[in-house]
């Protein structure tokens, strides 16, 4: 997959995780605000707008922005300045910073631009923000998704979209920088008029569009670093399929369209400033790697060494002992207990459910949830029923029993307990030591690889060259401000 997808503009009807869809027609709207793209999807019409609006809220419900607030509204303001200076100043945009280490940004129809805590941390100052957010914004002004008379990028939309909502990289392969190459998103004309569009908005809004060449030495550095860790562990990398086959600064036409915008009267500048520093206040403190987020529901029990989780309703405790899970309702009017046995591959669900059950069953039925089999039903024996479940995880017989006082008050939610059980989401892991990024001055004789011999990531000294521009060699001066990574507190 070409580098420059990382900034690529993902269109498609999002329906879903797991959808596969086909693009057999569409219909282009006039801007971002307008009625949207219309295309053919499974046997009916589907706007894309609409379907952009329902992955924004479906994002935000499962946690997927940054828990950040001022960074949120940092990016916000540097977005907005922009769209005031572009092509569509009246439309609505609306910018996310996504809580993903991955260094990526994408927009969508409607106005919608994501740009990944990822890639924030290894940009250099405002200006190289607004060279992402400028690129996005014009992706939608142009209406490059109404342009766009090909469904090659479907695929795309929905592996990002669930791996942003399930953080599963099996899914991603299509839409990380350096996954398969399944996918060549928009062409060389689309992505040239989109670094040219965005330049114009730079230089409107007060900003060096040149900086917009710094971005792209960004995701070449990181194409670069790629490339000599896929050799070194002897595995295939993917090619560079991007618009600068040499340095991004050595492409004409690039240089010919980001030189013209800045050749533009500078009376229509914005005057409002730029204040020094803010991006480095901002960034000082940024999550560095996975999320430490501990995105968690209320009324849900996770088990972290084991890997999985099930909701209970409001007021039931779970308590954790060394033979059985077991969560148990107020007064004790219910309780299910969760044992674990190891699965024998022989046996199906069910059939390891009947085999350790007494009593008559009934109300059997096959479970199939979060990609995990297993089987239910109740047993009843000398007038008592319970509620028993089996469902294969990891190589496990998880076992469920559940009973109450009033059984048939109360089953249904042992099933739907039951029924909830499921595997921890990459974000909802509790993590080692959190690391942050942190901004400090170069002590006298100190080098990337001296700095780097503290800090407990991989590949540290290459990680610090990539954070401050010095990748593959180089070494900073003394007393000059440098990235580094600590763990700690933000």
């Amino acid at each position: 997959m070409k580098l420059h997808n990382a900034l690529v503009f993902l269109l498609g009807p999002l329906l879903g995780l797991g959808a596969t869809l086909q693009l057999t027609g569409c219909a282009s709207s006039a801007s971002s605000g307008g009625s949207g793209v219309v295309v053919t999807a499974g046997g009916r019409q589907v706007t894309i707008d609409d379907e952009s609006d329902e992955l924004y809220a479906k994002m935000m419900e499962e946690g997927a922005a940054y828990d950040d607030p001022e960074v949120q509204a940092y990016v916000d303001r540097i977005g907005q300045r922009l769209v005031a200076n572009s092509d569509q100043p009246n439309d609505t945009f609306i910018f996310t910073v996504i809580d993903s280490p991955d260094i990526n940004a994408f927009a969508t129809p409607g106005g919608y631009i994501y740009v990944n805590r990822g890639l924030l941390a290894y940009l250099d100052n405002e200006a190289e923000l607004a060279g992402v957010l400028s690129h996005e914004i014009a992706h939608v002004t142009a209406n490059h998704h109404g342009r766009q008379k090909s469904g090659r990028i479907t695929n795309q939309v929905i592996a990002t979209t669930a791996y942003i909502l399930t953080g599963s990289g099996d899914l991603a392969d299509a839409s990380t920088m350096y996954g398969q190459e399944l996918l060549s998103g928009y062409g060389r004309e689309h992505e040239l008029e989109a670094d040219g569009l965005g330049a114009k908005y730079m230089h409107k809004a007060g900003y060096d569009a040149q900086e917009l060449l710094e971005v792209i030495g960004v995701l070449k550095d990181q194409e670069q670093y790629q490339r000599v860790k896929a050799r070194t562990a002897g595995k295939p990398s993917g090619t560079y399929h991007g618009l600068y086959a040499t340095h991004p600064r050595n492409d004409q036409r690039l240089q010919t369209v980001i030189r013209t915008a800045g050749e533009l009267d500078d009376d229509a500048r914005s005057p409002d400033p730029i204040v020094p520093g803010e991006f480095k206040q901002h960034m000082d403190g940024l999550v560095f790697g996975p999320s430490i987020q501990g995105q968690k529901e209320e009324n849900r029990y996770y088990h972290n060494k084991l890997a999985f989780t099930f909701a209970h309703p409001p007021g039931w405790t779970v308590s954790t002992g060394s033979s059985a899970i077991v969560a148990t309702a107020p007064q004790g009017a219910a309780n299910l207990a969760i044992t674990i046995a190891r699965r024998d591959a022989s046996q199906t669900p069910e059939q390891a459910l009947r085999s350790s059950a007494s009593g008559d069953l009934s109300d059997g039925r096959v479970l199939e949830q979060a990609g995990l089999t297993g089987y239910a039903a109740v047993a009843s024996s000398g007038g008592t029923s319970k509620r028993l479940a089996v469902i294969d995880y990891k190589g496990l017989n998880y076992r469920f029993e559940g009973a109450a006082g009033d059984f048939a008050a109360m089953d249904k939610t042992l099933l739907e307990m039951i029924e909830s059980f499921r595997p921890l989401l990459d974000r909802e892991r509790q993590s080692g030591t959190p690391m942050y990024v942190r901004y400090v001055q170069v002590p006298r004789g100190a080098t990337f690889a001296s700095i780097a011999s503290s800090i407990r990531i991989p590949d540290a000294e290459a990680q610090l060259r990539l954070l401050n521009g010095f990748y593959p060699r180089g070494e900073p001066r003394t007393g000059d401000w440098i990235k580094v990574i600590q763990p700690g507190t933000p």
